[in-house]
């Protein structure tokens, strides 16, 4: 066996700078809601572990900031501005990975909208229907056409879809949005079922408290929520949104080859 060591040029410079030797080496990852919290810390991760990211989510200036922070520290993203109630909005941002950088091989569907706390008989209808249209018909839209555009290009890949520990319990507070991601989660499994025999991987994280603007913005309409979350899970405390993203990476990596069909507690134990 010829254990030469490999010192082409290239070969030296991906040892040096580290590029190309993450969990995401040389994936082209698409991410939803990619402007803030963990989708914002979710494209930073993935360009860090050697992935080209295009970020997507409807405010451009977010967008366009973190793609430059990435680029600015040596990694690979760019954007596009993507609407997730918007069936065109969203095949065209998903195409657009592929026109940039010639295929597609993961996607984290993060994007979601959240809702003014309170019980469902107080909740506007046209409040559910935009929580539907973005929590639960996007990621549909999404994996929709990111399975097309994985079949057309790199030809196996994976999916994870961004769901909630509220997902797996009665929600008084935030009922709709607990629906949806219930749902998020069926939609999952079945997607794992569907495309596991092309070589296509689906799973979903269902985070508990992790300090974003949008938990911010419950804590706001309902003060002291943060501190009884957190008092709940045996970790004593919220995440920060970096530990979601490394648990979405290692399911969008190689490492979870044999995993799919699963939703992931990222939790910190809450529903032990």
């Amino acid at each position: 066996m010829d254990n030469t060591p490999d010192t082409t040029p290239e070969t030296l410079t991906r040892a040096a700078t580290g590029v190309g030797l993450g969990l995401l080496a040389d994936k082209v990852a698409f991410v939803t809601g990619a402007g803030r919290g963990i989708g914002a810390a979710a494209a930073r991760l993935f360009a860090r572990e050697g992935a080209r990211v295009l970020l997507a989510a409807r405010t451009e200036a977010q967008i366009k900031a973190v793609a430059e922070e990435i680029r600015a520290t040596g990694g690979t993203a760019d954007h596009v501005v993507c609407d997730l109630a918007d069936a065109a909005s969203v095949r065209a941002a998903v195409d657009r990975a592929v026109e940039l950088y010639g295929r597609l091989d993961v996607a984290f569907n993060n994007g979601a909208t959240s809702h003014q706390p309170g019980p469902m008989d107080q909740f506007p209808e046209a409040d559910f229907d935009h929580v539907y249209a973005v929590n639960l018909r996007g990621p549909w839209l999404a994996m929709t056409a990111e399975v097309t555009a994985i079949r057309a290009t790199a030809g196996t890949g994976a999916i994870v879809n961004n769901s909630s520990v509220g997902s797996l319990m009665g929600n008084p507070e935030l009922p709709a949005y607990s629906a949806m991601k219930r749902a998020v989660n069926s939609l999952t499994e079945s997607a794992a079922v569907t495309y596991g025999p092309e070589g296509i991987r689906v799973n979903a994280i269902a985070p508990g408290a992790t300090i974003t603007e949008m938990i911010r913005e419950w804590e706001d309409s309902s003060p002291g929520v943060i501190e009884r979350i957190t008092t709940q899970a045996p970790l004593r405390r919220a995440a920060d949104p970096d530990e979601i993203a490394q648990a979405a990476a290692w399911l969008l990596s190689d490492r979870a080859s044999y995993v799919t069909g699963t939703v992931l507690r990222v939790d910190g134990g809450s529903r032990a």
